[in-house]
């Protein structure tokens, strides 16, 4: 029982180790939501504020914002020890604050992404920075730099045209994965926007919202891991284990088994200069009304006198 006990705390042991160092990164992401973009849309016209935060999500502080841009990552402030905390920019330059922001937290968690594109052009289409849900009803906004009003502004899906608009709006009602797709938009005598890409998802497909299959999948091949490796270790103790089998010290008289064989005659059979002792191997028995489970068996040693 020692030996099975100390195999059991010593693969206990093994295993608190194991899933302290298991990379759950992959599951903890398919359950962390966006950044939020303020204001919430994917354009913006060169020297306009932009503020991407992390904090609040999945009810968490300490998110860092971490950004590509043309091909290099790094957070938004200038070292990773003061890079907790909102990214905000006072003047976007187009080259330097393009690409794609997430979020991290100890480079365990990591967010989706959300795009980011500065413009030194005339027009910007406003769109929603992070996906949009089934159902729901979006509204897409085209803009000149002047910030004038009433503009008439033609709408692209797709490089298909969709829709002239004396407001300069689109508003598309009870979006399906059909509104999906890469959205222009252009002003007569100011220009073209930049495309900007409107992601669709069902409601119960947001990742931020409740557990999410790949997540239930990881824990429960975590679990099984863990049960399987207790049981191979158990069984491995099992091997080396050390069975004691309790024999009486006294083992019966010879009168009660030796019906067979009496001692009488054993000493009779005895040469005259010899000793000869009837040894009994004593099995443990059951008696099932008179008769034993295990006959006995006997041995019988001669041992020549010195």
């Amino acid at each position: 029982m020692e030996v099975t006990a100390l195999c059991i705390r010593l693969l206990m042991t093994v295993l608190l180790r194991l899933v302290a160092h298991v990379d759950f990164s992959d599951c903890q992401r398919a359950d962390v939501g966006f950044p939020q973009v303020v204001p919430n849309r994917q354009q913006f016209f060169e020297y306009e504020p932009i503020t991407v935060t992390c904090e609040g999500l999945e009810g968490l502080t300490g998110w860092r914002v971490v950004r590509r841009i043309g091909g290099a990552v790094k957070t938004c402030a200038a070292s990773w020890s003061t890079s907790t905390g909102p990214c905000k920019i006072k003047n976007a330059i187009v080259a330097v604050d393009s690409g794609e922001y997430w979020c991290e937290m100890g480079g365990a968690k990591k967010s989706n992404t959300v795009n980011i594109t500065v413009t030194g052009g005339s027009v910007i289409l406003e769109s929603p920075a992070f996906p949009v849900m089934v159902g729901d009803d979006v509204t897409l906004h085209c803009r000149n730099k002047q910030m004038s009003s009433n503009l008439t502004a033609a709408f692209f899906q797709d490089g298909h045209l969709m829709e002239n608009s004396s407001m300069g709006n689109l508003t598309l009602n009870s979006v399906s994965k059909s509104d999906e797709g890469l959205y222009t938009c252009s002003i007569p005598e100011d220009g073209q926007s930049s495309a900007s890409w409107l992601i669709v998802r069902a409601a119960d497909k947001v990742p931020h919202r409740g557990l999410q299959l790949p997540l239930l999948l990881c824990i429960a091949v975590s679990v099984f891991l863990v049960v399987l490796l207790l049981l191979m270790g158990l069984l491995q103790c099992g091997k080396h284990r050390t069975i004691t089998i309790d024999i009486p010290t006294s083992p019966p008289s010879i009168q009660s088994f030796c019906s067979p064989l009496t001692v009488a005659e054993v000493e009779s059979e005895a040469a005259p200069n010899r000793e000869t002792y009837a040894v009994i191997t004593n099995l443990r028995r059951e008696y099932d009304n008179e008769e034993p489970l295990f006959m006995p068996v006997y041995h019988t040693l001669s041992l020549g006198t010195a």
